[in-house]
């Protein structure tokens, strides 16, 4: 399976065609879907996907379509895939999209239609499976002028049909939108100069071979899920293995037969999945199991807790499974997708800091015996110059110092789509000594000897009493109180009442705890914050499960968690507010009438 090297190729379009030519008959990707019997394999060979490919290109070149924003919706990462080379051999720009499905409280939803709002795409592409769904979206959207189009009904185009249209490296070839954690999901303009860098980028820092295989459950329009998963294996002339995301959160443990099963080397996702299996997957599933041939479990696009790598080598060894293979890196959409990693092979770096420092902007190592947090590494950064900023005056800072991560190389994508005066403020930041221009991630973090240290995100870090806290470190504490808190999220964010306050919204897991067992609950997690963050924690909210706001990659939107919180639109079941903050989030329920309903307490549950 020996694939030339990719420098030869300005576009991923040429490369799609050179592997297509040289190994028509090699499975390109194989879609795992659950059925009865155990799931089924569709494969998808890479001649199969150049002419299902030039058959929806030629299409798309009859409608007008090359140059134009194009939505990709579909059931099935197998034909997303044909979608996604057909609009890069139309020349139209590829726009993955979730299905418009209404669940999870309508976050698809909402997120598809945005997308579709800001591209001002007017074709969907989707399969037969998802057509009715897309369809009925649009006219219930009033969306008459979106064309939905059904890419693998027969007698759909002709590939004989399709004529090359010239494509540069600096031509757009897909957009990617942002998880939406902190801000709206913006489009990212993705050229194929920022892709073949990315996924050479890629290939340095993994070490990948054609001879490593893929598997991931991640979908389609998450950047990991996208660029790592299922383009990265054609740069390499490999194969990708899919299992659906809505397997993998019903039953992790089909992720894991897969890796096994078409002998998987490289499989990742977020630190939430990691938990998962080690939560979900019983003994009897673990005997079964051999994860020896699995080299990298990829760890990124949010936090990465050294409590879950721990967890899940722990558990996972008697499957063969080795320490050293877990590889926690950094990235993200604006930079196509990875930043930094680790060696392969040699286990990821852990740091022992003094909190108090931390919460100075500093890393500093905790002595013996005394509190600390542990933050673990996300390696070095590959292809790209790197500077640690302070956001406010933009003077670079010193190794050990913690500021605001910015970027500058080829894999720094173009900025946002139809949005220049937010892309100039993101893509074109200047630091002091006038060298630029540089990407500004949002990420805050630090330098220690080369080995970059992720702390947090700039707009969501809480500031009490000149203090910064993370609010991912409260979360986590939050979680560890009590067994019906384990697999709850929660939010964590500040308040101005008076003065700055912490406002914690966390989940409870369970049937309709009794109101003694709830208020018991949140005293103790008020005792455990207090003891842990030495700050006071008078604003605690438990909700039932589903109602933190999550992306549809996992990430907590605490911003938006924030906003519904001062519009007096989320409420505990049970909940304790400080009397400022009732003031102030109570206050517009007064004026709207809703103090003719029975009044919700200082501290309480909901009568």
């Amino acid at each position: 399976m020996a694939a030339e090297r990719a420098e030869r190729f300005e576009t991923f379009t040429g490369l799609l065609r050179a592997r297509a030519a040289e190994l028509p008959e090699q499975d390109v990707h194989i879609q795992l879907r659950d059925a009865l019997g155990g799931p089924v394999a569709e494969h998808l060979t890479y001649g199969q996907l150049d002419r299902e490919a030039r058959r929806i290109a030629s299409c798309l070149q009859s409608m007008g379509a090359t140059g134009a924003p194009v939505l990709l919706a579909h059931t099935s990462t197998a034909r997303f895939l044909t979608a996604f080379a057909a609009c890069l051999y139309a020349g139209a720009v590829a726009v993955p999209a979730p299905m418009p499905g209404d669940g999870g409280h309508g976050k698809r939803l909402h997120r598809t239609t945005s997308v579709l709002k800001d591209t001002g795409a007017t074709l969907v592409l989707t399969d037969s499976e998802g057509a009715p769904e897309v369809s009925l979206w649009l006219a219930r959207a009033n969306r008459q002028d979106v064309v939905c189009l059904a890419v693998d009904l027969p007698g759909l185009g002709d590939p004989e049909d399709w004529r090359e249209v010239p494509a540069g490296p600096d031509d757009l070839a897909f957009l990617q939108y942002t998880s939406g954690s902190v801000a709206d999901p913006r489009g990212v303009m993705v050229t194929h100069r920022n892709l073949m860098a990315n996924q050479e980028s890629l290939r340095t820092l993994l070490r990948t071979t054609a001879a490593d295989r893929f598997g991931s459950w991640l979908p389609y329009y998450h950047d990991m899920g996208l660029i790592a998963h299922l383009l990265h294996p054609v740069l390499l002339g490999s194969c990708s293995v899919q299992v659906t995301p809505d397997s993998f959160v019903r039953r992790p443990l089909r992720w894991l037969q897969a890796i096994e099963r078409y002998g998987v080397t490289v499989a990742g996702g977020p630190n939430f999945c990691y938990d998962l299996c080690v939560r979900r997957i019983t003994d009897e599933q673990l005997a079964g199991l051999d994860l020896s041939r699995w080299r990298l479990a990829l760890n990124g696009a949010e936090p990465v807790r050294a409590e879950s790598l721990g967890a899940f080598a722990e558990r996972f060894a008697a499957t063969g499974f080795r320490p050293e293979a877990l590889f926690p890196a950094y990235g993200l959409a604006e930079a196509t997708l990875v930043v930094s990693g680790g060696e392969p092979g040699t286990g990821h770096t852990e740091r022992r800091v003094d909190p108090a420092a931390l919460e100075r902007d500093r890393l500093v190592a905790a002595a013996p015996g005394e509190p600390a947090r542990t933050l673990v590494g996300c390696g070095r950064v590959v292809d790209l110059a790197v500077r640690i900023v302070d956001p406010i005056t933009r003077q670079a800072l010193p190794d050990g110092a913690v500021g605001e991560v910015w970027l500058r190389g080829d894999s720094v994508a173009r900025g946002y789509w139809k949005r220049p005066t937010e892309s100039e403020l993101t893509f074109g930041a200047m630091p002091t000594d006038g060298e630029g221009p540089f990407l500004r991630t949002g990420d805050l973090g630090a330098l220690d000897g080369g080995e970059l240290f992720v702390t947090g995100r700039l707009k969501e870090v809480v500031i009490l009493n000149g203090r910064n806290i993370y609010p991912q470190d409260i979360e986590w504490a939050a979680r560890t109180v009590s067994p019906v808190l384990t697999l709850g999220v929660g939010a964590a964010f500040a308040v101005e009442a008076e003065r700055e306050q912490l406002v914690l919204v966390q989940e409870v897991r369970g049937a309709n705890p009794d109101p003694q067992a709830l208020r018991t609950l949140a005293h103790a997690i008020q005792a455990l914050i207090g003891r842990e963050f030495s700050i006071p924690a008078g604003n605690v909210l438990l909700v039932p499960a589903g109602t933190v706001r999550r992306t549809t990659s996992g990430k907590i939107q605490r911003t938006a968690m924030r906003g519904l919180f001062l519009q007096g639109a989320l409420r505990g079941e049970y909940e304790v507010l400080t009397p400022a903050v009732h003031q102030l989030v109570r206050s517009r329920a007064v004026a709207l009438g809703d103090d003719l309903l029975p009044p919700v307490l200082t501290e309480g549950a909901r009568p």
